[in-house]
């Protein structure tokens, strides 16, 4: 049986080398002619699995390593009868210390305290519900959103939830973890539009690490010479081509990364591994491990020392998430397919970056809420 794999999924030769034959090729340059003779399709969000590509093809099984489906004909699949799986979770913790270390960063090299201020969290599903328990580690106040939830009267957690009116009103730092949805009443295309970004506090904060149509690019610039401070985007319209004059604006602007922990993307393959074993009917076979970590311990002494203070010196000596945004920035030219060749080529070779559990941390003369906030960003103690 001859299997189709995106290169950039650790593991994934190895993996489903035990099932047959694999062709590893990067996600962009997986094309018709390589899956006319495959079963199995297997690749994170680069590849558009779609008629063009499966027309023809002996694909009975198509594997996503990665949480979102934009990327995916799903009807198409349906009307196949192709039986697929996602990997819904499977970075959501590294998503959630992107966060947390962008936000660290911004404080540190602003002069700002993040503790007694506001984030409004829009999307709560497997990332949003990490980002806000490490928003709360932080001491934030949080003020989470998403309608589809909050519809279903058996959430009991989506009670709390609130109008997202509320969210650009009171919100001091807004992060989007939305699918990217163009139609029906809970679309996210634009999300983040004009008028929505103008409501925003003087000085606001927007983040974006879920997808680049979620914020309308040309009104976030506009914005950023109005009320919006700073802005985060790892997510772009239009990727692996993006706007260079949003790049020169960004605090961190990073190549679509934020889910890229190894531990993420090793998660992705292993769901789709399983998935695609049970579709067979076969036991799983190859066991998934994890190397040491680079930071495998980190100590400091709190004498003296503002939580706020030791928490950034801890979370960017484990992910340094300026080098990835001065990677990117270092790479933008004029030329708009170099500039996407390099924005491909930082997310293909991006350097192992181990998620907060990875490091074990002391930490002489601590408080009980310093240990609590640790525990919080998932630090292992």
């Amino acid at each position: 049986m001859k299997i189709v794999c995106d290169k950039n999924m650790p593991f994934a030769a190895e993996a489903f080398g035990t099932l047959g034959t694999v062709l590893s090729k990067g996600g962009r340059e997986i094309a018709p002619e390589d899956v006319r003779d495959a079963e199995m399709l297997v690749t994170r969000s680069t590849t558009k699995v779609n008629a063009a590509l499966l027309d023809g093809s002996a694909v009975r099984f198509y594997g996503s390593g990665v949480i979102g489906t934009d990327h995916i004909d799903i009807p198409y699949l349906a009307a196949r009868g192709i039986v697929w799986c996602g990997a819904p979770g499977c970075n959501a913790e590294s998503v959630a210390n992107y966060v947390t270390a962008a936000l660290l960063w911004l404080g540190g090299r602003h002069g700002f305290r993040l503790e007694g201020k506001t984030i409004g969290v829009i999307g709560v599903g497997n990332v949003g519900r990490r980002v806000c328990r490490h928003a709360r580690a932080l001491g934030l106040r949080v003020l989470a959103n998403d309608p589809p939830r909050q519809r279903d009267p058996a959430d009991s957690e989506a009670r709390g939830f609130v109008p997202l009116e509320r969210v650009l009103d009171e919100a001091d730092i807004v992060t989007c973890h939305v699918p990217l949805t163009k139609e029906g009443p809970d679309a996210t295309r634009h999300l983040l539009d004009a008028a929505r970004l103008a409501a925003l506090k003087p000085g606001a904060v927007v983040i974006n690490a879920a997808r680049g149509p979620v914020t309308d690019t040309g009104a976030l610039l506009r914005a950023l010479d109005a009320n919006v401070g700073h802005a985060v985007i790892d997510c772009w319209e239009g990727e692996p081509d993006y706007r260079p004059d949003l790049l020169a604006r960004a605090d961190l602007a990073t190549p679509h990364i934020a889910g890229h922990s190894y531990e993420g993307k090793v998660n992705g393959t292993a769901m789709v591994y399983r998935a695609a074993c049970g579709f067979l009917g076969l036991p799983p076979e190859f066991s998934f491990g994890l190397p040491p970590p680079p930071l495998p311990h980190w100590s400091a002494d709190a004498a003296g020392r503002a939580d706020e203070d030791i928490l950034r010196g801890l979370a960017l000596a484990v992910y340094d998430i300026e080098a990835d945004s001065r990677r990117l920035k270092e790479s933008c030219c004029a030329d708009a397919a170099a500039r996407a060749a390099a924005f491909d080529r930082q997310r293909g070779r991006y350097p192992v970056r181990r998620e907060f559990s990875a490091t074990k941390v002391t930490i002489e003369n601590s408080t009980v809420k310093l240990r609590e906030k640790l525990r919080g960003l998932g630090f292992g103690m």
